[in-house]
């Protein structure tokens, strides 16, 4: 029965929502908060009108000082040391932190400061095995997990919705790393409920957590049932032999639209660890490519099917598993893919002779929404056996994958082997994700193993849990029981945290703390896209260009004369040895104390509009009031469309004192990276049916000091380029 939990919320949830889209073409409804757990069989939908924005402690130089720990946006105190300052309605989904290191950590919700620790916190230097989350109610298990079961993290997947504002700040700072995912919302986006600020009297719902808890079960209802039998599920299951070399056909459903909902195989134990290199293909609606091509043991989460100490699981996962008994090694996957016309499902030989007796079993339901409310499912494998150094490895491109073009819908994980020599070092490499023709990172990590759900590299050990793992590998190539034991490998899946794109995704990894490893990866990104855009570019400003202001009316009464910057994007190191990676770039401006106006050219289609701006970060917490109006002749009638925000600048502080207890430090650093592309939502209500804009942008100055006592920056608002994007619908 908990298996369709989801399935039976989804039909009360969108009944209403369903009579309302007859009437207008409303996109598909976003399911938030605990939405995004329940309503799991969601994850195909698009998410238009959603960013997602990945922050963390990283070295804003480039570098990996402190292991990415402890840079941070600014200093209230020497106990509230900010490592995130958002405004405007959001939610974070995610948080991750290195054992109980900086705890106790201040939540300041709506300008309400809750405090949240972990159990070792009371006596660091003695920590608590099998610690937990405080307040334990607010943050259960399996939503939130400590070191003991991660071997090195402390993480939480509860979702902290805020109204108006969120900062995150640690009141200790040794070895203060950490990264965080949250969302933001365009205003009239079509959420799945209101977004209130955060319950701390409320505890996650036991059905979300009993969900949760059922990673490594089957999530599907099976045909034949009564929960399956109210669904529609229809299944099919046979048994093939995968040739040594070419492919054999496991299924072609013609049964269409449809979503698959559970894909199993099952291999028999002895040949299992030779499989791990054949290839799953899936081709969707007779296209011209394959959407998954990808190892078999990849693609399930593992590196390979060898199993070092005979676990019951390698993978026990939330949409993925690996799991093992006597005779046979199960594999189950339980993405929900949508397709149209046809589902293509074979398996290809990897060599090394035919092996029989491989069993599978596919389910589908119907698909009975718009075309345009679902994108396809892919699995992309990248093989990197010489890393190029400086460069981080890309894993996607969509511009690139299928044909290229524009595509839509999100992120929704990795599998990934880093070594297959037993070496961990190269875990020092930061993931860096970029969307939507954004330049800088809109997702910028700490680590590798950190991405994996681990901290100081698992120890070296093992470990699954629903959405991170580290499930194959040894401590280290001396202690490998033989080759197999070397192929270090770990999984990061996206729920309730993934990551939409409107037009494209730049998926890229770093090898190594400067991108000097020269490990051999292999990396397989889970992602849904649909082969159009759901954001539209329809307009660019160009600051300092006179045919480009006259063109936008743009007027600033108070900006500077244009002025010239020569810096750089974060892009990671400069120089690896010696040799220039990233030179600096030459770009014109202005920054202004006052208020900007310009106008700006939209798709009356839209559903609301995300305006990006390219700017100087050398101006500290800039902030302004932005308003908007019709672009029409007259006066303008204003109306309020919120708060663009961007704390911090191209100058942290650092403090990573060698104690655990050590004092507060207050170390100024400046990088060379200036240069920032940023985000602003305007909501649907101010945007929807007209083709042009007018916005207004007010600077509002924070006063506030890098920490007490440190000499006030100059405060400005920077603008070197504005572009304009409408979120449709196709």
């Amino acid at each position: 029965m908990r298996a369709t939990i989801g399935l039976m919320a989804l039909s009360l949830l969108t009944a209403g929502n369903l009579a309302a889209q007859a009437k207008r073409p409303d996109p598909p409804v976003i399911p938030v908060g605990l939405d995004a757990y329940r309503l799991w069989e969601r994850w195909p939908y698009q998410r238009i009108g959603v960013r997602a924005y990945m922050r963390s402690t990283y070295d804003r130089r480039g570098g990996n000082e402190g292991a990415d720990a402890s840079h941070f946006l600014y200093q209230i105190s020497d106990d509230f040391n900010t490592a995130l300052d958002v405004e405007g309605p959001g939610i974070l989904y995610f948080a991750r932190y290195n054992h109980w290191h900086g705890s106790p950590w201040h939540y300041v919700v709506d300008g309400t400061d809750h405090i949240v620790e972990e159990s070792s916190t009371a006596d660091p230097l003695h920590p608590v095995e099998n610690s937990v989350f405080l307040p334990e109610r607010r943050f259960p298990n399996p939503l939130a997990w400590t070191w003991s079961i991660t071997q090195g993290a402390d993480l939480t997947w509860v979702p902290i919705p805020f109204e108006h504002s969120f900062q995150m700040a640690y009141s200790r700072t040794h070895y203060g790393t950490g990264y965080y995912i949250y969302h933001q919302y365009v205003r009239g986006a079509n959420l799945s409920r209101p977004i209130r600020s955060w319950d701390t009297q409320a505890a996650p719902d036991a059905e979300v957590l009993a969900l949760i808890g059922r990673a490594g079960t089957d999530l599907v209802p099976r045909a034949g049932t009564p929960e399956g039998t109210a669904l529609g599920i229809e299944e099919r299951h046979g048994e093939v032999t995968i040739p040594s070399h070419g492919s054999v056909l496991l299924t072609r459903i013609a049964q269409a639209p449809s979503m698959l909902r559970g894909l199993e195989i099952s291999l028999p134990r002895k040949n299992a660890v030779d499989l791990s290199s054949a290839r799953l293909r899936v081709v969707w609606d007779d296209r011209s490519a394959p959407s998954i091509d990808v190892p078999l043991a990849l693609f399930f989460g593992a590196g390979t099917f060898y199993n070092r100490d005979d676990r019951e699981y390698l993978v026990k996962a939330f949409p993925v598993y690996v799991r093992f008994d006597a005779e046979r090694v199960h594999l189950a996957c339980f993405f929900p893919m949508p397709f149209f016309h046809s589902a293509r499902l074979e398996l290809i030989g990897a060599g090394g002779g035919d092996v029989a007796g491989i069993r599978w079993a596919t389910r589908y339901v119907p698909y009975k929404d718009p075309p345009s409310h679902v994108a396809y499912f892919h699995a992309t494998y990248r093989d990197h056996p010489s890393p190029e150094p400086g460069k981080d490895l890309l894993l996607l491109d969509t511009r690139e994958t299928e044909g290229g073009g524009d595509w839509s819908g999100h992120l929704v994980g990795t599998s990934f082997i880093f070594s297959h020599r037993g070496e961990l070092e190269t875990l020092e490499g930061d993931p860096r994700f970029y969307f939507d023709d954004s330049l800088t990172p809109q997702a910028q990590g700490t680590g590798t193993e950190e991405w994996g759900g681990g901290g100081d590299y698992w120890g070296g050990r093992n470990m699954t849990l629903p959405f991170a793992g580290h499930p194959t590998g040894t401590r280290s190539e001396k202690d490998a029981k033989n080759e197999l034991d070397k192929i270090e490998s770990a999984y990061r899946f996206l729920l309730a945290d993934l990551m939409p794109f409107g037009r494209n995704a730049r998926i890229t990894l770093e090898h190594g703390g400067e991108n000097e490893s020269t490990e051999h990866y292999e990396t397989v990104t889970y992602w849904y896209g649909a082969p159009h855009p759901t954001l539209v570019k329809t307009d660019e400003l160009v600051i300092a260009d006179p045919a480009s202001e006259k063109a936008h009316s743009y007027s600033s009464p108070d900006a500077s004369a244009p002025y010239e910057i020569r810096s750089r994007y974060e892009w990671g190191v400069d120089t690896l040895n010696s040799q220039e990676i990233f030179p600096p770039q030459t770009d014109r401006g202005r920054h202004t104390k006052g208020t900007s106006e310009f106008a700006m050219s939209i798709d009356p289609r839209n559903l609301g509009v995300l305006l990006r701006r390219k700017l100087d970060y050398s101006f500290p917490n800039q902030r302004a009031e932005v308003y908007v109006a019709d672009d029409h002749a007259g006066k303008p009638q204003w109306k309020p469309a919120g708060i663009w925000y961007l704390a911090g600048s191209n100058t942290c502080v650092y403090s990573n004192p060698e104690a655990e207890l050590g004092e507060t430090q207050h170390v100024v650093q400046t990088s060379n990276r200036r240069f920032r592309d940023d985000e602003f939502l305007i909501p649907r209500d101010l945007t929807e049916g007209r083709s042009g804009i007018r916005i207004r942008v007010h600077f509002t100055p924070v006063n506030r000091p890098l920490f007490p006592g440190y000499p006030m920056a100059e405060l400005a608002w920077s603008e070197i380029r504005y572009t304009s994007y409408s979120f449709v619908l196709r």
